[in-house]
């Protein structure tokens, strides 16, 4: 089972929000989903909240971000402590 890491659409109608979750490659864009690492409003001022930890464990295991994902991923910083941990690993 390939896991991502992606987005699935909420909110109403032109008013999108998103939750950031953990789900099997081959399930539907808002269908079920493993676990959710936060949320992404869009609309407005844009806000993100990410639990870190959940990410990194996913990341961590294997799950592979889709890129809007990995983009706000990197703007939290995430990213760049996922590949220091990953570097700390090899040495």
């Amino acid at each position: 089972m390939a896991v991502k890491l992606r987005l699935t659409r909420m909110g109403a109608k032109k008013r999108p929000t998103y939750r950031i979750v953990a789900t099997d490659s081959r399930s539907p864009r808002d269908g079920k989903y493993l676990e959710q690492i936060g949320i992404y409003n869009p609309v407005g001022e844009k806000n993100v909240k990410i639990n870190e930890e959940v990410a990194l464990k996913w990341l961590n295991q294997g799950a592979i971000p889709t890129d809007t994902v990995r983009n706000l991923f990197s703007e939290a910083g995430i990213m760049k402590k996922y590949a220091d941990a990953k570097s700390k690993k090899a040495e």
